[in-house]
């Protein structure tokens, strides 16, 4: 608990606690680890102090308990150096790892492994509100990112409404078939751990055979939503680029 405390406060130091959890969330995991730090500590101490102490027990009892407590006395020991030299190992593992590792973003074959644009897409989003605005008139899709633009396509049932919109996003590859590619952010709602990928497929040509940049590699997308050339898929809307600008992965790399 210390060494997490400890290295949850180093990385709201430096700036990065945000690759790990949802910004609303800092404050609070900064305030419990600084709770953390002095209550992990004085257990260690009352441990320690316990350790110190033995039983007190009568002159006849210490006299019948000697030999049984000699024996017993070299396995306890034997046990407890064992347990904390195990627990010391895995602390100073997880602290080193933490603080010497460079902090990353998930990475586009993590997008793989949990299925980019999963059923529960909308529901995990919360895109309600952005479908809401499709049918009005002069509705501003500037501030749309990539969640919002793949919860739009999914929950529309007629979307021809779409075909011909502009976009213009970012995000990092996940390769697809034929030169296309899934244009992919992960979006969180707590943590890390629940991050879920979603994603526009993304042609540069009429018959979705194009160049598609290296796995994993951030680049700005800049087009009109066109049908999908590929009938097989089960995307029907793509991304037909007319310009694909490789990036730098940004600061905040997440949607929320």
């Amino acid at each position: 608990m210390l060494a997490v405390a400890l290295c949850t406060l180093w990385l709201a130091l430096v700036g990065h606690l945000d690759l790990y959890i949802n910004p609303r969330y800092s404050v609070f995991t900064v305030v419990l680890a600084a709770v953390g730090v002095p209550a992990s500590i004085a257990g260690l101490v009352v441990i320690a102090r316990g350790h110190g102490h033995g039983h007190t027990h009568g002159d006849d009892e210490d006299e019948l308990d000697l030999h049984q407590q000699q024996r017993t006395g070299g396995r306890g020991r034997a046990v407890r150096l064992t347990l904390g030299g195990a627990a010391a190992i895995v602390t100073i593992g997880v602290t080193v790892a933490m603080l010497v590792l460079p902090p990353t973003t998930l990475s586009a074959r993590t997008a793989q492994q949990r299925s980019v644009d999963s059923a529960t897409l909308s529901n995990a989003t919360g895109s309600e509100a952005a479908v809401s605005l499709l049918g009005s008139e002069g509705v501003d899709t500037s501030e749309y990112g990539v969640k919002d633009w793949a919860a739009l396509i999914r929950q529309t049932t007629d979307t021809t409404a779409l075909v011909g919109k502009q976009v213009e996003l970012s995000g990092f590859v996940v390769p697809g078939t034929n030169g296309s590619f899934t244009l992919t952010r992960f979006v969180i709602s707590c943590c890390a751990v629940d991050a879920q990928p979603v994603g526009l497929g993304v042609v540069t040509d009429d018959d979705g055979a194009g160049s598609a940049p290296e796995e994993g590699q951030w680049v700005t997308v800049r087009g009109a939503l066109a049908a999908n050339p590929d009938q097989s898929a089960d995307a029907r809307i793509v991304i037909k680029a007319a310009k694909v600008t490789e990036i730098a992965q940004p600061k905040d790399p997440y949607e929320y």
